[in-house]
């Protein structure tokens, strides 16, 4: 059984949900690995989110309860430029709208590939956590593509630069990081 079901997807704030259970964001680029995230946190023998081929597919805010009592909500990926102007503003307006509007919106888990450099759009996301007062965790996806200690180097590195709230390396192949995410999930959340 799994420990999330999808709810439904959602372009408006007013099609959410008028419930009070926390969620938390998975934000990251197109193709960082925000749908293995999802899955790994389902724990189920199928996938509940689906993992594409081609980056950009997210085009909608998807929702899906976890039976712990919180929601997650996978949003669109960013940085993927092949879509046209005006799709990218509508889905920049939709995020903006539930990052900026949404009092159930707790936690930012912002999933990033190890193998890359912190950027301005992390950045962006990162003071946008800070304005909403918001608990802010770096995922360091796809950590199975680096030696143990280039992955402590890595978070090392953010750690010094960035202070964030939590810094957790992941890896969808193995688990790793799973169970201390669900630790520090139900902390922020639940207790």
């Amino acid at each position: 059984m799994s420990n999330l079901e999808f709810l439904k997807s959602a372009a408006r704030l007013s099609d959410f949900p008028r419930d009070h259970r926390p969620e938390v964001a998975i934000a990251g680029r197109s193709n960082a690995g925000k749908s293995s995230l999802i899955n790994g946190i389902a724990r189920s023998r199928r996938p509940i989110a689906k993992v594409s081929q081609t980056p950009g597919k997210t085009a909608l805010l998807n929702l899906f309860d976890h039976k712990e009592g919180y929601r997650v909500v996978d949003m669109p990926g960013y940085g993927y430029a092949s879509r046209a102007n005006t799709e990218v503003m509508t889905w920049r307006k939709m995020v903006e709208s539930y990052l900026l509007r949404r009092e159930n919106l707790k936690v930012m888990l912002l999933v990033m590939d190890i193998r890359r450099e912190w950027s301005e759009d992390e950045q962006l996301l990162l003071d946008l956590a800070d304005k909403q007062n918001l608990q802010f965790g770096l995922i360091l996806s796809k950590s199975d593509q680096l030696s143990k200690s280039a992955v402590m180097a890595k978070k090392n590195k953010i750690n010094q630069e960035l202070k964030l709230d939590l810094v957790l390396p992941y890896s969808s192949l193995s688990g790793v990081g799973l169970v201390p995410l669900e630790k520090v999930l139900f902390d922020w959340l639940l207790t």
